[in-house]
Parts: structure tokens; C-alpha cells; sequence
């Protein structure tokens, strides 16, 4: 029993063995086979890769050729600014010193920058300056512009924080003048538009000091129309230190206001400094109410009776607003000049680190890699033509397969009949 046992077992042993023989036979005759597929089509194959190659190095030598200029630029970069330090040795009327010293910019401002130099704008005065809706064969301005698009490229440096700009034209010279040029549209551009911190700063108390001179102006004229009527030109000590008391209190509530309308355009009203300057400015209206007087009117004020004749009420009136008026004009003005410091600290908004020089060297067409490329496919569309016409050879010569054959060919040239 134990002889006929062990019998079996070797017989499948020996059975095991035949068959991981013979697979690895067989995959060593697929390989084989595979090697002999291809040195048989080698011609085949070599007229693929070559014949492509030679087609593409051909169209390769057709392609005009192109060369690209480059222009690096530095943006504005943020910095603490002038005023923010002069002002923080002002007490008093230099209210607005953190209004100077705060941020109006965005997150990444050389995003800002790339924007505008793809600006329509920017992109129509080159197509204009140059010529391009000739020069890309182009009807219209719209059109033109994409062209354009598709010659520049403005991309900002993510590790130098620089803003790098190409042109890709078919005259060296003309590449460089309009990547040169790009740069000086961008600048026309940009001197309308109050694009630093600084500037913003400088734009808006431009503004708020226009309205507060032509308050003033307005302020004087009624004062001195009063005067002419009632005839009075002198107050007493008491009333005119009353008086100007509150024209500085009611200017720096007016200061303040400023401060917070400008601080919102940037901040929410749950802002640490918002909600200080808020608390400051309701701080200065508790004050001015003590002394009977309103931010917003200065005719409520209370002056002690028997100090100013009922007739000269009018002419303390118009003298108050004058006071108030030549306060905040003080306020506005000096912020306005520590503006325009800062602005003429930034210098100009970019500057050009490398100005874009004629290229002495093509950027494409690239013959080299065209010419590679076209010949390793035509080394894979050459395989795939050996293996096709190995596989039909074969079944031509199997009678059962090239019947089936026959029948699939008649089948696909056929006509079909009704």
C-alpha cells in the first residue's frame, strides 16, 4: 500500500514538473517569437521611423522661426511709510496717524499688477502701437487682442516675487521693442490710477481737502457778511475760548469720522481699530455735549448769559463755523502733504530690473525634439504595421481562419440588398 502511495505521488511530481516546463517554454518561445516578428519587418519599421522623422525635420525647416524677449520687473513692495512715523510723534490733530499706517493694499498685489498688464486696455494700445491686426491678419480689434494673448505672457515669480514678461515675435528686434513697450503702456496706464498705498491715501484726502476748503471759503464769507450787519468784529476772552473749544472738538469728531469711513472700505466693523476710533469719536461727542454743543450744528452751543450781547449770537455763530472749518482744513492738509511724502518715497510703481534686449537665438521651432519625436512614433506606428501584417500572414495560412477571412471581408464590401 505504502509502495503504491508513493508511486502516485511521483508520478504527480513528475506531471507538476511537465507543466512549469513547458510554460516557461512557452514563454520563452512568445518572446522569441516577438524578436523574430520584429527583425523579420525591420525594413518595415526603419522606413517608419526614418521616412517620419524626414517628413517632420522637413516641416521643421518650413516653420518660420520665432524668438522671444523677456522683461523682468520688480513691483512696489509694501513698507512702513513716512507719515505712519511722523505721525506718531503728533498729538492732538494728528487723529489720523493709524489711518496713515494701515494697509489699503490686497493679499498678493503682484497679482494686481499681472492683471492690469492684460488689461484691455494695455493689450489695445499694443495692438494699435505695433500694428498687430496686420501683422496677425486680424479684422478686428477683439480679434487681434487674442493674437496678442497668445505671442505674451505675464507671469509672476512665486520664489523672486518678480513679474516676468515674454513676447514671442518672428523679428528678433521688433521682440524686444514691444516687450520694452509693454512695460511703458502698463505705465500710462497706471499714472491715472491711485494704485499704492500711498497714493490711495493721497487721492482720497485730495478730495477731503477740496470739500473742506470750499467750506471754509463759504464759512469766512457768511462771517464776514455778519459782521458788515450786525457791526461786530471782537469778542470777549471767555467766549472766544468757549468757542474755540468746541470748533477743535467738533474738527477732531469730524477727523475721527474720516479716519472710520476710510478704515471701512478695508475693515468690518468688528475690527479692533474700528471699534477704538468708533469708541474715540463717541469719547469727543460726550465732551462737546457738556459744553451744549452738537457735532453736527454748531448753533446749539450754550454760552453763559451776560457774556455776549443777544445781538452778537449770529456773529459767534459764523465765527464758531469758521473756527471749526479752519481746524479740520488743518487736519486734512497735513495728512494730505505726509501723503504725498509717501507717495514720493514709492517712486514709481514699477521698476525694470532687465530691460528685454534683442534675442540672439530662436525659441522655436524646436528641430531637434520635433524630429526625435516624429520618429519614435513612427518606430511604434511601424511595430504596430509588422504585427498586423505577421498576424495576417498567419491566418492566411490557416485554411479554417482564412475562410472566416474571405467571409469577413465579403461581408464588409457587400452591398446590402433589399
Amino acid at each position: 500500500m505504502n509502495t503504491t502511495t508513493t508511486e502516485i505521488r511521483h508520478l504527480e511530481s513528475e506531471r507538476l514538473s511537465a507543466e512549469t516546463s513547458h510554460v516557461e517554454q512557452a514563454d520563452e518561445v512568445s518572446l522569441l517569437d516577438i524578436l523574430i516578428v520584429l527583425a523579420r519587418h525591420k525594413w518595415l519599421i526603419l522606413k517608419f521611423t526614418f521616412g517620419l522623422g524626414l517628413v517632420a525635420l522637413v516641416i521643421s525647416l518650413l516653420l518660420p522661426k520665432k524668438y522671444t524677449a523677456m522683461t523682468t520687473i520688480w513691483p512696489p513692495q509694501q513698507g512702513s511709510s513716512l507719515s505712519s512715523s511722523i505721525l506718531s510723534q503728533i498729538g492732538g490733530l494728528g487723529s489720523l496717524g493709524a489711518l496713515a499706517g494701515s494697509s489699503l493694499g490686497v493679499k498678493n498685489p503682484n497679482e494686481m499688477y499681472v492683471a492690469m498688464f492684460k488689461s484691455r486696455t494695455v493689450e489695445d494700445a499694443m495692438v494699435q502701437r505695433f500694428g498687430l491686426m496686420q501683422e496677425y491678419r486680424q479684422k478686428y480689434p477683439s480679434t487681434a487682442r487674442k493674437a496678442f494673448e497668445k505671442h505674451a505672457t505675464v507671469e509672476s515669480g512665486t520664489k523672486d516675487n518678480l513679474i516676468h514678461i515674454s513676447i514671442e515675435d518672428k523679428d528678433p528686434k521688433r521682440a524686444s521693442e514691444m516687450a520694452n513697450a509693454y512695460v511703458e503702456e502698463y505705465r500710462r496706464l497706471s499714472q491715472h490710477l491711485a494704485i499704492g498705498e500711498a497714493a490711495q491715501r493721497r487721492l482720497f484726502f485730495e478730495q477731503q481737502l477740496e470739500m473742506s476748503k470750499d467750506k471754509l471759503a463759504d464759512a469766512e464769507e457768511a462771517l464776514k457778511e455778519t459782521q458788515q450787519t450786525t457791526g461786530m468784529i471782537q469778542l470777549d476772552s471767555q467766549a472766544r475760548a468757549l468757542i474755540e473749544s468746541a470748533a477743535a472738538l467738533r474738527a477732531q469728531i469730524t477727523a475721527k469720522e474720516v479716519q472710520l469711513q476710510s478704515m471701512r472700505t478695508y475693515a468690518t466693523n468688528e475690527n479692533a481699530d474700528v471699534v477704538q476710533t468708533q469708541q474715540e469719536v463717541d469719547s469727543l461727542r460726550a465732551q462737546l455735549t457738556k459744553l451744549g454743543g452738537n457735532a453736527d450744528d454748531s448753533s446749539g452751543m450754550i454760552l453763559p448769559k451776560g457774556k455776549v450781547p443777544q445781538a452778537g449770537l449770529e456773529y459767534i455763530r459764523k465765527l464758531r463755523d469758521v473756527k471749526y472749518n479752519e481746524t479740520v482744513f488743518e487736519i486734512l492738509a497735513r495728512q494730505f502733504e505726509l501723503a504725498k511724502l509717501d507717495e514720493a518715497k514709492e517712486g514709481a510703481l514699477i521698476q525694470v530690473i532687465d530691460p528685454a534686449i534683442v534675442p540672439d537665438y530662436k525659441s522655436s521651432p524646436k528641430r531637434g525634439l520635433i524630429t526625435i519625436g516624429a520618429a519614435v512614433l513612427g518606430m511604434l506606428i511601424g511595430i504596430l504595421v509588422a504585427f498586423f501584417r505577421e498576424g495576417m500572414e498567419r491566418l492566411q495560412q490557416d485554411p479554417e481562419q482564412k475562410e472566416r477571412l474571405g467571409v469577413l471581408r465579403k461581408a464588409i464590401w457587400t452591398k446590402k440588398t433589399a
